[in-house]
């Protein structure tokens, strides 16, 4: 797994943060950005106030400027001009488990391998939760119970089943690879949501990497992104909140990341 921020003492809400070149199970790609996003982001919150038309604010618009500008209008709370930037991801060798949580963020655009095509039909096409895979005996009755998932769909097809058919037995641990795409203010609040530490696993593992690499080429868009509470300065979650979860130390780490 590599480095690992420990920020609650409770194993279920540790951050698992990954290591470049690192090996490791699922993937996440930034596969295509809007060119010069911040530029474009900082010419669109100038639009509504500037005489000028957008293509010559833009045309004016240095980068300096433009970092200063979204700071300022997005700290007002007008984020709807980073919708402008928009971001695709490969996410892939994910389970289904955390695919359907994934599409419920209904603005934005997907792309799924479908199991009306492909077979699922050896161990390597599912997903092993950690809980599972450091539990010896967990990890007997989970793979039995995979072997005769998978058995039992081999079977189906040779019955002449259709594949869109045999797939009702498949679980939700079955790996899958999607396509992504949302726009910066949607991105800011999937991160709001699944950076968080009582996000499920799999998916906070997705979310944090994707936040990585989406500052990586536009730092001005999510500067402040992550969890709620590193924007706010506090947690959101109520009583739902870890009593020993470190609101500072997480902020910390995601102003870094």
């Amino acid at each position: 797994m590599g480095a690992l921020q420990v920020l609650c003492t409770n194993q279920i809400y540790y951050f698992h943060l990954r290591v470049e070149g690192e090996a490791k199970e699922l993937k996440v790609k930034l596969l295509s950005y809007t060119t010069d996003a911040e530029l474009l982001c900082g010419a669109a919150a100038l639009t509504s106030t500037r005489s000028g038309s957008p293509s010559e604010i833009l045309e004016k618009m240095d980068l300096k400027t433009a970092k200063r500008i979204i700071k300022r209008v997005t700290g007002y709370g007008h984020v709807s001009v980073i919708e402008h930037a928009s971001f695709t991801f490969s996410i892939e060798d994910v389970s289904r488990a955390l695919t359907h949580q994934l599409v419920r963020h209904r603005i934005a655009s997907y792309t799924q391998q479908s199991q009306r095509y492909v077979t699922y039909d050896t161990l390597e096409k599912y997903v092993t939760p950690p809980s599972i895979t450091n539990n010896v005996e967990a990890k007997k009755v989970f793979d039995e119970a995979l072997e005769e998932i998978s058995g039992t769909y081999k079977k189906l097809l040779k019955l002449g089943v259709p594949k869109e058919d045999a797939r009702f037995i498949l679980p939700n641990a079955a790996k899958t690879n999607i396509i992504v795409t949302m726009n910066a203010r949607e991105l800011r609040h999937f991160f709001n949501l699944r950076c968080c530490t009582r996000a499920q696993w799999e998916i906070r593992e997705v979310a944090i990497e994707m936040l990585k690499q989406a500052k990586k080429v536009a730092p001005a868009l999510f500067e402040s992104a992550g969890p709620s509470c590193v924007a706010l300065g506090y947690c959101t979650e109520g009583r739902m909140k870890p009593p020993d979860c470190n609101v500072e130390e997480i902020r910390k780490l995601f102003r870094n990341l």
